[in-house]
């Protein structure tokens, strides 16, 4: 059993801290009710602000919003459930017949922008407290921007242009930045993080689960490929890959178990388990759990026939059995699914063997892997000339499949991204792949969906917003 990692530190600071409610329905406009009085020092602590910034990411809206607009609406995944429960609006995500007020966008609007003004808030306060030592106060400010960082990042994949948070100035909440200034803000957020973060391995066990300058190294190395820098994208993701802080686990199908949390493959997770089960994503495991009789769960975000047929086209039997839970079979730790469950195929990455589908949920949720990182490396070497084969093959040859050799750039090019749909399935990046590689309109068609160019690329901003603040512009044809 792990020893006391950050989570329960985020638990204790989250519930104690009453402050940090979300009860407004003024999504930008954080400062009254999610502030903590900069002289409010005795109570609370700068680390106890950090850690109420990774309890935003436990919230319930990434235990089921975040399927929908990630997953569900993608090529990968179903609704599931039954067919007679909507899920909301999973149904219309699932059917690319969202809309403005659908309440899973509306969700991570409000989820993003309230973590940002955590974020900026703990740096403020961070920067004004007398009780810590300066070194704390970087490695802090480090957490906070790495975690203001992937908020933004998640914001400008959904939405585009989007708001910068100026906590000084509410008059910019109505105002949406050009997509460039807010990718610009996210790498000065994360240049800043890497300077001022530890190593993994410089962090002691009772730290397991903080960001580190790996984590900030892979996320940028991320954003950049985003944004086709595709120079810099290798740089960053060489560095992490040349830093021996981590490494491949030998076996990929403990990649999302509780043997592997916090391991060599691991640059960043949402931390749900210490010496006592804690509050991880909010019932991530039991909205995505096995449904019927002998089951667990809800069942929704379940794999699609299409994404079985891409395991099969490869020939990758290893992650396809990783990654679905089938009908029938017996699990790794000795479960069966009998025949008697509801959908025939389940998301095996949210499976916890010892939690099952508590609310309160003891998984993981791991949000950059060491294997992702060696994919962007090959994906951003291809584009420069550089050798893209050692990291693909890597990847591939770790779960039994034979080496790429003799491919034109081209078609390594669409290899690349084909492994990344099979390794990084139910990771909650394959939508946002579709988009930036430009393969959504001819992948959703493939799957029996319509995806329409001008428009699906991105989310519309909630009506809600819109609403608060006229002056705001939608995105296109919604």
């Amino acid at each position: 059993m792990k020893k006391n990692t950050i989570k329960i530190a985020v638990v204790a600071a989250f519930s104690s801290l009453a402050v940090f409610s979300s009860c407004t329905d003024d999504f930008l406009d954080v400062k009254s009710q999610e502030n903590v009085a900069i002289d409010d020092q005795a109570s609370v602590s700068p680390e106890q602000f950090v850690n109420g910034i990774y309890g935003a990411f436990t919230d319930w809206d990434f235990g089921f919003s975040w399927l929908g607009v990630t997953e569900i609406i993608s090529d990968n995944a179903d609704k599931g459930s039954s067919d007679t429960d909507n899920g909301g609006d999973k149904r219309d995500l699932d059917m690319l017949l969202h809309n403005s007020t659908s309440g899973s966008i509306e969700a991570m609007w409000r989820r993003f922008y309230k973590t940002i003004g955590r974020a900026s808030y703990s740096i403020k306060y961070t920067a004004e407290s007398t009780s810590i030592t300066d070194a704390d106060k970087a490695r802090l400010t480090g957490e906070a921007k790495f975690l203001r960082a992937l908020s933004y990042f998640y914001l400008v994949r959904m939405f585009g242009d989007t708001v910068i948070q100026d906590l000084e100035d509410p008059t910019t909440y109505s105002v949406r930045q050009p997509k460039a200034d807010v990718y610009a803000y996210i790498e000065a957020d994360l240049l800043d993080a890497i300077e001022k973060l530890p190593l993994k391995s410089e962090y002691q066990a009772k730290d397991l689960g903080r960001a580190t300058k790996g984590a900030a190294q892979a996320l940028l190395a991320k954003v950049y490929l985003y944004e086709q820098k595709y120079q810099q994208a290798y740089d960053m993701a060489s560095t992490v890959v040349n830093s021996g802080q981590y490494d491949l686990e030998a076996d990929y199908a403990t990649t999302w178990r509780a043997s592997t949390e916090n391991g060599k493959e691991s640059l960043f997770e949402i931390q749900g388990r210490g010496d006592a089960v804690a509050h991880g994503v909010q019932q991530y495991s039991e909205t995505q759990g096995v449904r019927g009789t002998g089951g667990w769960g809800w069942g929704f975000n379940v794999p699609t026939q299409n994404l079985v047929n891409a395991f099969d086209a490869e020939g990758d039997v290893i992650r396809k059995n990783a990654t679905i839970i089938f009908r029938g079979e017996t699990l790794y730790d000795g479960r069966l699914i009998p025949e008697s469950v509801a959908n025939p195929m389940y998301n095996e990455k949210a499976y916890s063997s010892a939690n099952l589908g508590a609310g309160d949920g003891d998984k993981n949720v791991r949000v950059i892997r060491f294997s992702e990182v060696l994919l962007i490396q090959a994906e951003a070497a291809n584009e420069i000339g550089q050798d893209a084969l050692t990291p693909l093959n890597r990847v591939r040859n770790r779960v039994s499949l034979a080496s790429v050799t003799g491919l034109s750039k081209d078609q390594l090019r669409l290899k690349i991204w084909n492994e990344r749909r099979l390794e990084l399935a139910f990771e909650h990046d394959r939508w946002f792949d579709l988009v930036r590689t430009g393969q959504a309109k001819q992948m959703m068609a493939l799957d029996g969906k319509n995806f329409v160019t001008g428009k699906h690329e991105l989310f519309p901003i909630p009506n809600n917003q819109i609403l608060q603040t006229p002056a705001m512009l939608q995105n296109p044809n919604w």
